[in-house]
């Protein structure tokens, strides 16, 4: 969003997180869930390879068939991971990390590490509010 005066704002300029109609706060909202995190790093782990849709499938439990499609096709439509089909009956579907896509998963190893050196702390001071709560 700009001020009145203001330039607006091109390829490549900073947004406001705070303006609920920032590109940038809609960007956090799509790359920023578990299945987001989950796929970036399968596709990662198996750089530069690609990895069939049914492996990717099989290496994120939890993940149900459509969640995964709407997962891939927003990180294909972003341009971080890359997608061929072979032409054959079924057609085999294949998924790569782009360079995008790996600078993304850069980023999120950070946030997993953060996490999983922190998550101790996290879990007592969910204890300790549950104690308060429930006194």
């Amino acid at each position: 969003m700009t001020t009145p005066g203001a330039p607006a704002a091109g390829r490549g300029a900073r947004g406001d997180l705070f303006d609920p109609d920032c590109p940038t706060r809609q960007l956090l909202d799509r790359i920023g869930t578990k299945w987001t995190s989950m796929a970036v790093k399968t596709l990662a782990d198996a750089a530069p390879d690609e990895v069939r849709f049914a492996e990717l499938r099989r290496r994120m439990p939890g993940i149900s068939q459509k969640m995964l499609s709407v997962t891939l096709r927003s990180l294909t439509r972003d341009g971080l991971v890359a997608r061929r089909v072979e032409p054959t009956v079924p057609p085999r579907v294949h998924y790569r990390l782009t360079g995008l896509g790996l600078s993304l998963e850069a980023a999120l190893a950070g946030l997993r590490t953060w996490a999983e050196e922190h998550m101790a702390e996290i879990d007592r001071a969910n204890e300790a509010d549950d104690r308060v709560d429930g006194a």
